[in-house]
Protein backbone atom coordinates (compact mmCIF):
# COMPACT_ATOMS: atom_id res chain seq x y z
CA UNK A 1 0.00 0.00 0.00
CA UNK A 2 1.27 3.53 -0.98
CA UNK A 3 0.35 6.41 0.83
CA UNK A 4 -0.22 9.66 -1.06
CA UNK A 5 0.17 13.16 0.28
CA UNK A 6 -1.31 15.57 -1.75
CA UNK A 7 -3.65 18.38 -3.24
CA UNK A 8 -5.94 19.43 -6.59
CA UNK A 9 -3.22 20.95 -8.47
CA UNK A 10 -1.19 19.64 -11.93
CA UNK A 11 2.16 18.51 -9.69
CA UNK A 12 -0.43 16.43 -7.51
CA UNK A 13 -2.44 15.03 -10.60
CA UNK A 14 1.12 13.80 -11.59
CA UNK A 15 1.08 11.65 -8.87
CA UNK A 16 -2.48 10.23 -8.70
CA UNK A 17 -2.79 9.99 -12.22
CA UNK A 18 0.75 7.34 -12.29
CA UNK A 19 -0.68 5.60 -9.59
CA UNK A 20 -4.23 5.13 -11.60
CA UNK A 21 -3.04 3.89 -14.61
CA UNK A 22 -0.22 1.54 -12.81
CA UNK A 23 -3.82 0.32 -10.58
CA UNK A 24 -0.93 0.45 -7.52
CA UNK A 25 -3.42 0.09 -4.15
CA UNK A 26 -3.11 3.72 -2.47
CA UNK A 27 -4.50 5.96 0.42
CA UNK A 28 -4.92 9.12 -0.16
CA UNK A 29 -4.67 11.81 2.09
CA UNK A 30 -5.54 14.64 0.75
CA UNK A 31 -2.95 18.32 2.13
CA UNK A 32 -5.13 21.41 2.92
CA UNK A 33 -2.63 23.65 1.44
CA UNK A 34 -4.05 26.82 2.56
CA UNK A 35 -3.48 25.59 6.07
CA UNK A 36 0.23 25.09 5.67
CA UNK A 37 -0.15 21.59 6.57
CA UNK A 38 2.49 21.02 4.38
CA UNK A 39 5.04 23.08 6.46
CA UNK A 40 4.37 20.85 9.76
CA UNK A 41 6.97 19.10 11.03
CA UNK A 42 5.32 15.47 10.43
CA UNK A 43 4.85 16.05 6.82
CA UNK A 44 8.96 18.03 6.36
CA UNK A 45 9.56 14.01 7.26
CA UNK A 46 8.28 13.13 4.60
CA UNK A 47 9.13 15.72 2.08
CA UNK A 48 12.25 18.05 3.60
CA UNK A 49 10.99 20.72 0.81
CA UNK A 50 7.16 21.16 2.08
CA UNK A 51 5.47 21.09 -0.93
CA UNK A 52 3.14 18.15 -2.30
CA UNK A 53 2.62 15.40 -3.82
CA UNK A 54 5.02 13.11 -1.62
CA UNK A 55 4.24 8.97 -0.90
CA UNK A 56 5.49 7.16 1.03
CA UNK A 57 5.79 3.21 0.68
CA UNK A 58 4.37 0.64 3.19
CA UNK A 59 5.45 -2.04 1.28
CA UNK A 60 9.08 -1.14 0.66
CA UNK A 61 10.07 -0.20 4.00
CA UNK A 62 8.06 3.09 4.42
CA UNK A 63 10.40 4.39 1.91
CA UNK A 64 9.61 7.56 1.11
CA UNK A 65 9.24 9.82 -1.86
CA UNK A 66 9.34 13.68 -2.51
CA UNK A 67 9.49 15.56 -6.09
CA UNK A 68 6.71 14.78 -8.33
CA UNK A 69 8.83 13.72 -10.91
CA UNK A 70 11.03 11.32 -8.79
CA UNK A 71 7.45 10.20 -7.59
CA UNK A 72 6.76 9.04 -11.44
CA UNK A 73 9.87 7.59 -12.06
CA UNK A 74 9.86 5.79 -8.38
CA UNK A 75 6.60 4.45 -9.66
CA UNK A 76 7.34 3.45 -13.24
CA UNK A 77 10.16 1.42 -12.32
CA UNK A 78 8.36 -0.56 -9.40
CA UNK A 79 5.67 -1.73 -11.93
CA UNK A 80 7.86 -2.28 -14.95
CA UNK A 81 5.55 -0.03 -16.82
CA UNK A 82 5.15 3.13 -18.07
CA UNK A 83 8.64 3.84 -18.95
CA UNK A 84 10.75 1.61 -21.03
CA UNK A 85 13.98 -0.67 -19.86
CA UNK A 86 15.84 0.14 -22.95
CA UNK A 87 18.72 3.09 -21.88
CA UNK A 88 17.75 5.02 -25.41
CA UNK A 89 13.77 4.83 -25.00
CA UNK A 90 14.07 5.69 -21.17
CA UNK A 91 16.06 8.63 -21.90
CA UNK A 92 13.82 9.86 -24.21
CA UNK A 93 11.09 9.53 -21.52
CA UNK A 94 13.12 11.07 -18.81
CA UNK A 95 14.32 13.80 -21.30
CA UNK A 96 10.38 14.80 -21.88
CA UNK A 97 9.84 14.88 -18.00
CA UNK A 98 12.90 17.01 -17.36
CA UNK A 99 11.04 19.48 -19.99
CA UNK A 100 8.42 19.68 -17.86
CA UNK A 101 10.18 19.76 -14.81
CA UNK A 102 12.58 22.82 -15.83
CA UNK A 103 10.24 24.45 -18.26
CA UNK A 104 6.58 23.66 -18.63
CA UNK A 105 5.76 23.28 -15.26
CA UNK A 106 7.66 26.51 -13.86
CA UNK A 107 6.53 28.83 -16.67
CA UNK A 108 2.91 28.21 -16.15
CA UNK A 109 3.06 28.44 -12.65
CA UNK A 110 4.70 31.96 -12.87
CA UNK A 111 2.42 32.70 -14.76
CA UNK A 112 -0.46 32.00 -12.85
CA UNK A 113 0.59 33.84 -10.06
CA UNK A 114 1.48 37.16 -11.86
CA UNK A 115 -1.54 36.86 -14.11
CA UNK A 116 -4.00 36.03 -11.26
CA UNK A 117 -2.55 36.49 -8.08
CA UNK A 118 0.08 38.85 -7.56
CA UNK A 119 -0.84 42.10 -5.43
CA UNK A 120 0.17 44.40 -7.80
CA UNK A 121 -0.28 44.39 -12.10
CA UNK A 122 2.94 43.74 -13.72
CA UNK A 123 2.55 43.44 -17.40
CA UNK A 124 6.00 43.00 -17.97
CA UNK A 125 6.09 39.67 -16.09
CA UNK A 126 2.61 38.47 -17.45
CA UNK A 127 3.86 39.02 -20.86
CA UNK A 128 7.02 37.39 -20.30
CA UNK A 129 5.71 34.23 -18.78
CA UNK A 130 3.27 33.81 -21.07
CA UNK A 131 4.96 34.20 -24.24
CA UNK A 132 7.69 31.65 -22.79
CA UNK A 133 4.67 29.25 -21.36
CA UNK A 134 3.40 29.40 -25.32
CA UNK A 135 6.12 28.80 -26.93
CA UNK A 136 6.78 25.51 -24.61
CA UNK A 137 3.75 24.51 -25.80
CA UNK A 138 4.53 24.92 -29.21
CA UNK A 139 7.52 22.68 -28.43
CA UNK A 140 5.07 20.17 -28.28
CA UNK A 141 3.06 20.62 -30.43
CA UNK A 142 5.59 20.34 -33.35
CA UNK A 143 6.92 17.20 -31.95
CA UNK A 144 3.60 15.83 -31.55
CA UNK A 145 3.20 16.74 -35.33
CA UNK A 146 5.15 13.51 -36.15
CA UNK A 147 4.43 11.29 -32.72
CA UNK A 148 1.21 9.91 -30.97
CA UNK A 149 2.99 10.38 -27.62
CA UNK A 150 5.87 11.92 -26.67
CA UNK A 151 8.44 9.37 -26.21
CA UNK A 152 7.33 6.32 -28.04
CA UNK A 153 4.63 4.38 -26.33
CA UNK A 154 2.07 6.35 -23.44
CA UNK A 155 3.98 6.79 -20.87
CA UNK A 156 5.08 9.25 -17.51
CA UNK A 157 6.76 11.99 -20.03
CA UNK A 158 2.67 12.20 -21.38
CA UNK A 159 0.96 12.25 -17.84
CA UNK A 160 3.77 14.99 -16.50
CA UNK A 161 3.10 17.19 -19.17
CA UNK A 162 -0.33 17.05 -19.52
CA UNK A 163 -1.11 17.75 -16.22
CA UNK A 164 0.18 21.38 -16.59
CA UNK A 165 -0.76 21.71 -20.63
CA UNK A 166 -4.44 21.31 -20.37
CA UNK A 167 -4.51 23.78 -17.60
CA UNK A 168 -3.96 26.61 -20.24
CA UNK A 169 -6.91 28.30 -20.72
CA UNK A 170 -6.42 28.88 -16.64
CA UNK A 171 -2.83 30.54 -16.95
CA UNK A 172 -3.84 32.54 -19.80
CA UNK A 173 -2.16 30.80 -22.73
CA UNK A 174 -3.73 31.04 -26.23
CA UNK A 175 -3.38 27.76 -27.84
CA UNK A 176 -4.82 28.69 -30.81
CA UNK A 177 -3.27 26.77 -34.28
CA UNK A 178 -1.74 24.14 -31.61
CA UNK A 179 -3.95 21.28 -33.20
CA UNK A 180 -1.26 18.77 -32.62
CA UNK A 181 -1.21 19.46 -29.29
CA UNK A 182 -5.01 19.70 -28.72
CA UNK A 183 -5.23 16.07 -30.05
CA UNK A 184 -2.82 14.94 -27.97
CA UNK A 185 -4.60 16.71 -24.67
CA UNK A 186 -8.10 15.41 -26.14
CA UNK A 187 -6.43 11.92 -26.42
CA UNK A 188 -5.14 11.46 -22.76
CA UNK A 189 -7.74 12.95 -21.19
CA UNK A 190 -10.27 10.56 -22.72
CA UNK A 191 -8.56 7.88 -20.49
CA UNK A 192 -10.38 6.50 -17.73
CA UNK A 193 -7.29 6.41 -15.46
CA UNK A 194 -6.67 9.99 -15.96
CA UNK A 195 -9.96 10.53 -15.56
CA UNK A 196 -10.05 9.57 -11.87
CA UNK A 197 -6.54 10.59 -11.01
CA UNK A 198 -7.33 13.88 -12.32
CA UNK A 199 -10.65 13.75 -9.54
CA UNK A 200 -7.86 13.03 -6.85
CA UNK A 201 -8.75 14.66 -4.19
CA UNK A 202 -11.99 16.62 -5.58
CA UNK A 203 -11.24 19.97 -6.59
CA UNK A 204 -12.03 23.03 -4.20
CA UNK A 205 -13.13 26.13 -6.27
CA UNK A 206 -9.95 27.80 -4.22
CA UNK A 207 -7.72 24.92 -4.32
CA UNK A 208 -6.13 25.80 -7.88
CA UNK A 209 -1.79 26.19 -8.25
CA UNK A 210 -2.13 29.82 -8.29
CA UNK A 211 -4.44 30.10 -5.51
CA UNK A 212 -2.58 27.58 -3.11
CA UNK A 213 0.62 29.65 -3.90
CA UNK A 214 -0.90 32.74 -3.10
CA UNK A 215 -1.72 31.60 -0.02
CA UNK A 216 1.21 30.30 1.08
CA UNK A 217 3.19 33.62 0.30
CA UNK A 218 5.38 32.43 -2.38
CA UNK A 219 5.79 32.07 -6.48
CA UNK A 220 6.38 28.58 -7.65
Amino acid sequence: MIDLYTAATPNGWKASITLEELGLPYELHAIDLSSGAQKEPWFTAINPNGRIPAIVDRGNGDFAVFESGAIMLYLADKVGRLIPSDPKGRSRVIQWLMFQMGGLGPMMGQANVFNRYFPERLPAAIDRYLRESRRLLEVLDRHLAAHEYLAGDYSIADIANWSWAHTHEWTGVDISGLDHLTRWMDQIAARPAVERGRAIPPREEDNDEARVEKARGMLV
